[in-house]
């Protein structure tokens, strides 16, 4: 009987990094996975309504890096940054650890990312929409980004039935197998009146050639800045003397 895997998991130190970035001692090593655990199920509850993606985490010393890839950053860092400088103090006081610091990146297309996708079918199915109107107007959307393929599947008491199911449907192709396809998986329950219903979604992007690493989704800050520095630069005014000048 074949056997199912995580599809990150299964492709992290191939072409999928570790949302983790730390060495710990043999004594340490237990502590701090429980503590990263500990930081993303905070931070996820907090910022649900944020479209948090995923959570790296880096530890240098005893300084501890949060990076939250979000699909609304304003929503995180508030007005002014008082939001960030909220979530920060209140880590701090979770992990007892004063050396906390927080980043914020923005997801660069959203319809590609599994996670999120697989949350808007899960609050469309809280306010009672449907669940193959989702699925269907979910696909819909992430082909028209330019994958290659989509999965979703729901499970549970669909449409109120007294009896749970799965049903799945398929856009494209999946291959599950293959290391070096970039397939990115989500999964996210929504709480209905007649229970939790899960919902799984895989999106394949593309095949990797060989030393290639999966697509990362985000928005860099660089190119952010260097597209402001470049609409607000003032245009140079024209000498008065230009004409004479060529004429010499």
């Amino acid at each position: 009987m074949g056997q199912k895997t995580h599809p990150t998991g299964f492709r992290i130190g191939i072409i999928e990094p570790w949302v983790s970035t730390w060495f710990a001692k043999r004594k340490q090593y237990a502590e701090n996975i429980a503590e990263d655990a500990k930081i993303r199920r905070f931070v996820k509850k907090k910022l649900y309504t944020a479209g948090v993606s995923r959570i790296n985490i880096q530890r240098k010393a005893q300084s501890v890096n949060i990076t939250v890839v979000t699909a609304k950053p304003g929503v995180v860092v508030g007005r002014g940054g008082q939001g960030i400088d909220d979530l920060r103090v209140q880590v701090q006081k979770l992990i007892n650890n004063n050396n906390v610091s927080i980043d914020v990146v923005e997801v660069a297309r959203i319809d590609v990312d599994a996670q999120l996708v697989a949350e808007n079918i899960a609050l469309q199915l809280e306010k009672r929409i449907a669940f193959r109107r989702a699925m269907k107007q979910a696909m819909q959307r992430t082909m028209r980004a330019g994958v290659q393929g989509i999965k979703v599947m729901v499970s549970g008491r669909l449409g109120g039935a007294e009896i749970a199911r799965s049903e799945w449907a398929k856009e494209g192709r999946i291959p599950l197998q293959t290391l070096r396809a970039d397939v990115q998986y989500g999964f996210a329950e929504a709480d209905t009146v007649m229970g939790k219903i899960g919902v799984k979604v895989w999106v394949f992007k593309s095949d990797l050639m060989p030393g290639e690493k999966a697509d990362q989704n985000i928005k860099t800050k660089k190119a952010t800045q260097d597209k402001q520095n470049t609409r607000f630069q003032p245009r140079k005014k024209r000498p008065e003397n230009a004409s004479e000048t060529v004429e010499a």
